[in-house]
Protein backbone atom coordinates (compact mmCIF):
# COMPACT_ATOMS: atom_id res chain seq x y z
CA UNK A 1 0.00 0.00 0.00
CA UNK A 2 1.37 3.58 -1.08
CA UNK A 3 1.37 6.13 1.21
CA UNK A 4 2.48 8.90 -1.62
CA UNK A 5 -0.54 11.56 -1.90
CA UNK A 6 -2.03 10.66 1.50
CA UNK A 7 -4.33 13.01 2.68
CA UNK A 8 -6.56 12.15 5.68
CA UNK A 9 -10.16 14.06 5.40
CA UNK A 10 -11.55 15.88 8.44
CA UNK A 11 -14.65 14.62 9.54
CA UNK A 12 -16.46 17.39 11.78
CA UNK A 13 -18.43 16.23 14.71
CA UNK A 14 -21.99 14.87 13.90
CA UNK A 15 -21.10 13.50 10.54
CA UNK A 16 -20.86 9.52 10.78
CA UNK A 17 -19.34 7.77 7.72
CA UNK A 18 -20.02 3.89 7.15
CA UNK A 19 -18.01 2.26 4.68
CA UNK A 20 -18.55 -1.07 3.19
CA UNK A 21 -16.84 -2.75 0.52
CA UNK A 22 -16.83 -0.48 -2.59
CA UNK A 23 -19.99 1.59 -1.20
CA UNK A 24 -19.34 5.00 1.17
CA UNK A 25 -22.45 6.72 3.07
CA UNK A 26 -21.84 9.69 5.08
CA UNK A 27 -25.16 11.52 7.33
CA UNK A 28 -24.62 14.60 8.86
CA UNK A 29 -26.57 17.41 10.20
CA UNK A 30 -27.87 18.70 6.35
CA UNK A 31 -29.13 14.81 5.19
CA UNK A 32 -27.07 11.49 4.03
CA UNK A 33 -25.30 11.20 0.91
CA UNK A 34 -23.86 7.69 -0.23
CA UNK A 35 -21.40 6.99 -3.50
CA UNK A 36 -20.24 4.05 -4.98
CA UNK A 37 -16.42 3.70 -5.06
CA UNK A 38 -13.86 1.72 -6.87
CA UNK A 39 -13.07 -1.55 -4.60
CA UNK A 40 -9.68 -1.25 -5.11
CA UNK A 41 -9.13 1.92 -2.97
CA UNK A 42 -8.67 1.16 0.70
CA UNK A 43 -10.85 3.41 3.09
CA UNK A 44 -10.27 3.41 7.01
CA UNK A 45 -11.37 5.74 9.20
CA UNK A 46 -9.07 6.66 12.24
CA UNK A 47 -9.42 9.04 15.24
CA UNK A 48 -11.63 11.25 13.07
CA UNK A 49 -10.24 11.22 9.95
CA UNK A 50 -11.22 8.75 6.79
CA UNK A 51 -8.09 8.25 5.01
CA UNK A 52 -8.18 6.60 1.20
CA UNK A 53 -5.03 4.90 0.57
CA UNK A 54 -4.10 3.14 -3.15
CA UNK A 55 -2.97 -0.36 -3.81
CA UNK A 56 -0.14 0.46 -6.38
CA UNK A 57 1.74 3.55 -7.81
CA UNK A 58 0.20 2.89 -11.41
CA UNK A 59 -1.57 5.25 -13.22
CA UNK A 60 -4.87 4.67 -13.25
CA UNK A 61 -4.57 3.57 -9.55
CA UNK A 62 -3.13 7.40 -8.78
CA UNK A 63 -6.05 8.55 -10.96
CA UNK A 64 -8.62 6.63 -9.05
CA UNK A 65 -7.61 7.40 -5.51
CA UNK A 66 -7.37 11.22 -6.15
CA UNK A 67 -11.29 10.83 -7.52
CA UNK A 68 -12.06 8.73 -4.51
CA UNK A 69 -10.58 11.02 -2.20
CA UNK A 70 -12.44 14.31 -3.42
CA UNK A 71 -15.62 12.45 -3.95
CA UNK A 72 -15.31 11.28 0.06
CA UNK A 73 -14.40 15.17 1.34
CA UNK A 74 -16.96 16.60 -1.16
CA UNK A 75 -19.80 14.03 0.50
CA UNK A 76 -18.21 15.08 4.28
CA UNK A 77 -18.39 18.58 3.33
CA UNK A 78 -21.79 18.33 2.01
CA UNK A 79 -23.33 17.15 4.86
CA UNK A 80 -22.08 19.26 7.47
CA UNK A 81 -22.06 22.71 5.52
CA UNK A 82 -23.94 22.44 2.27
CA UNK A 83 -23.35 23.67 -1.08
CA UNK A 84 -24.25 27.23 -3.10
CA UNK A 85 -24.23 28.45 -6.58
CA UNK A 86 -25.22 31.98 -7.03
CA UNK A 87 -26.29 33.12 -10.54
CA UNK A 88 -27.06 36.44 -11.16
CA UNK A 89 -29.72 37.77 -14.36
CA UNK A 90 -29.07 40.42 -16.60
CA UNK A 91 -31.22 42.37 -19.24
CA UNK A 92 -34.11 44.64 -18.72
CA UNK A 93 -36.83 42.64 -17.82
CA UNK A 94 -34.86 39.61 -17.02
CA UNK A 95 -36.27 37.98 -14.07
CA UNK A 96 -36.38 35.34 -11.38
CA UNK A 97 -39.37 34.08 -8.61
CA UNK A 98 -40.17 31.15 -6.70
CA UNK A 99 -43.59 29.26 -7.62
CA UNK A 100 -43.75 27.15 -4.28
CA UNK A 101 -40.42 24.73 -4.90
CA UNK A 102 -40.28 25.43 -8.76
CA UNK A 103 -38.19 28.45 -9.84
CA UNK A 104 -39.80 30.71 -12.77
CA UNK A 105 -37.60 32.25 -15.18
CA UNK A 106 -38.59 35.54 -17.08
CA UNK A 107 -35.39 35.74 -19.84
CA UNK A 108 -36.91 37.18 -23.40
CA UNK A 109 -38.60 34.66 -24.49
CA UNK A 110 -42.47 34.51 -24.99
CA UNK A 111 -43.08 32.12 -22.36
CA UNK A 112 -41.69 31.75 -18.55
CA UNK A 113 -38.89 29.39 -18.29
CA UNK A 114 -39.70 26.61 -15.57
CA UNK A 115 -37.36 24.77 -13.66
CA UNK A 116 -38.35 22.04 -11.10
CA UNK A 117 -35.92 21.26 -8.60
CA UNK A 118 -33.91 17.66 -8.17
CA UNK A 119 -34.06 16.05 -4.95
CA UNK A 120 -32.13 17.48 -2.42
CA UNK A 121 -31.96 21.02 -4.44
CA UNK A 122 -33.22 24.26 -3.19
CA UNK A 123 -34.00 27.75 -5.02
CA UNK A 124 -33.31 30.64 -3.36
CA UNK A 125 -34.42 34.54 -4.83
CA UNK A 126 -33.04 36.97 -2.81
CA UNK A 127 -33.67 39.75 -5.43
CA UNK A 128 -35.67 39.49 -8.68
CA UNK A 129 -32.21 39.07 -10.48
CA UNK A 130 -30.12 36.65 -8.03
CA UNK A 131 -31.14 33.48 -7.98
CA UNK A 132 -28.97 30.60 -5.38
CA UNK A 133 -29.18 27.10 -5.36
CA UNK A 134 -28.54 25.27 -2.37
CA UNK A 135 -27.84 21.65 -1.51
CA UNK A 136 -25.38 19.09 -0.35
CA UNK A 137 -24.21 17.31 -3.18
CA UNK A 138 -21.79 19.19 -5.25
CA UNK A 139 -22.39 17.64 -8.26
CA UNK A 140 -26.45 18.39 -8.33
CA UNK A 141 -25.84 21.56 -7.28
CA UNK A 142 -23.21 22.26 -10.20
CA UNK A 143 -25.47 20.40 -12.42
CA UNK A 144 -28.83 22.75 -11.63
CA UNK A 145 -26.95 25.86 -11.63
CA UNK A 146 -25.35 25.13 -15.23
CA UNK A 147 -28.67 24.21 -16.66
CA UNK A 148 -30.41 27.41 -15.31
CA UNK A 149 -27.42 29.45 -17.11
CA UNK A 150 -27.99 27.37 -20.04
CA UNK A 151 -31.38 28.92 -20.46
CA UNK A 152 -30.01 32.23 -21.43
CA UNK A 153 -26.47 31.96 -21.46
CA UNK A 154 -25.27 35.36 -21.64
CA UNK A 155 -23.94 36.72 -24.80
CA UNK A 156 -20.93 38.82 -25.59
CA UNK A 157 -22.73 42.12 -27.64
CA UNK A 158 -25.24 43.62 -24.98
CA UNK A 159 -24.16 40.99 -21.74
CA UNK A 160 -27.70 40.13 -21.08
CA UNK A 161 -28.33 36.67 -20.01
CA UNK A 162 -27.61 34.60 -16.87
CA UNK A 163 -24.06 33.87 -15.24
CA UNK A 164 -22.42 33.26 -12.18
CA UNK A 165 -21.92 35.84 -9.48
CA UNK A 166 -18.12 37.12 -10.58
CA UNK A 167 -18.30 35.48 -13.83
CA UNK A 168 -16.39 38.28 -16.48
CA UNK A 169 -17.85 37.50 -19.67
CA UNK A 170 -15.72 39.11 -22.79
CA UNK A 171 -17.62 41.83 -24.17
CA UNK A 172 -17.82 42.27 -28.43
CA UNK A 173 -17.68 45.82 -30.34
CA UNK A 174 -20.20 44.47 -32.68
CA UNK A 175 -20.89 46.26 -35.96
CA UNK A 176 -18.88 49.76 -37.27
CA UNK A 177 -20.60 52.52 -39.23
Amino acid sequence: MSRIGRKPIEVPSGVTVTIAPGRVEVSGPLGTLSQVVPQRMKIEQEDGQVVVTRPTDRGDDRALHGLTRTLVANMVEGVAKGYSKQLEIQGVGYRATLKGKDLELAVGYSHMVVIKPRDGIDFEVPAPTQVIVKGTDKQKVGQTAAEIRAVRPPEPYKGKGIRYVGEHVRRKVGKRA
